[in-house]
């Protein structure tokens, strides 16, 4: 629907969340120029709006510095989501058994418009500290978990999907020709699986498994991610796979609210 024809839009609100939205992993703190910069919007009005935001505890601001950072109430946002998100309650337990039993990161990925967003994480020993956090989003067609969930949608969703999603290069290896993305959705299919290297990071090798709904079509999956130094596509699949699939059929469909939305990028992805 058209913001124009929709009169219950409140475009001040919008533009407020279009501030919050500006801040990321690479843009953690900000001064109201490079908000202003960022978002598009005038200086006067990214005071207006940043200083209001501060004064509800949204952002804090640096006395000395002027500059802005996301406050402790999105963790309280957070907080609330997890609450509302019934299948993160109901995969936990499930992923914490895998996780103890493979010994390697397991993530639980919800789809979310055009992208993935990582709702739990359990990291292994290797893991860095960016692959700890919960929340980050990444374009579905670049993930094997996008491409496990992608690969249960109707052909012409997927076909669409394939076509209009965006795609990013985050290493040398990372795939961004449609048509060899199209070969590993549709093979995915075929499996029910998908399997990726060196897409988000090089020598990273990435299985995931649907979670299917009653409809047939999964919006989450669980994922494992693996050093391709140690691990071979053939050991993925021979010692990490079944026991991923296991723990993706055992979580129960009813637990799998659509949180989708309407698919595009978040400001400043």
């Amino acid at each position: 629907m058209k913001t124009k024809q929709n009169t219950l839009y409140v475009g001040s609100l919008a533009k407020g969340l279009q501030l919050l939205k500006a801040f990321d992993e690479s843009h953690t703190d900000m001064s109201l120029s490079e908000l202003a910069q960022r978002t598009g919007l005038n200086k006067s009005a990214t005071q207006r709006l940043a200083n209001t935001l501060h004064v509800e505890g949204m952002l804090d601001k640096d006395p000395v510095t002027r500059r802005f950072r996301p406050s402790h109430a999105w963790l309280q946002l957070a907080y609330a989501y997890y609450w509302s998100d019934p299948l993160v309650g109901q995969a936990m337990p499930k992923l914490i058994g895998l996780s103890q039993e493979l010994g390697e990161t397991v993530n639980l990925a919800e789809m979310s418009g055009d992208h993935i967003v990582y709702v739990s994480r359990l990291p292994c020993k290797r893991t860095h500290f960016a692959a700890t956090i919960i929340g980050r989003r990444l374009p579905a067609l670049s993930t094997a978990a996008g491409r496990a969930m992608l690969s249960t949608f109707p052909e012409d969703e997927r076909n669409h999907a394939i076509e209009t999603w965006p795609v990013q290069k985050f290493t040398p290896g990372t795939t961004i020709d449609r048509d060899e993305i199209r070969q590993t959705i549709e093979q995915a299919v075929t499996d029910g699986f998908s399997i990726s290297s060196g897409q988000m990071l090089l020598n990273e090798t990435s299985v995931a498994s649907p979670i299917i709904g009653h409809e047939g079509r999964a919006h989450a999956a669980v994922q494992c991610s693996v050093s391709a130094h140690t691990w071979t596509r053939e050991k993925v699949e021979r010692e990490i796979l079944p026991k991923l699939q296991d723990t993706a059929n055992a979580i129960s469909p009813s637990f799998q609210p659509y949180r989708g939305g309407t698919p595009g990028p978040l400001n400043g992805e």
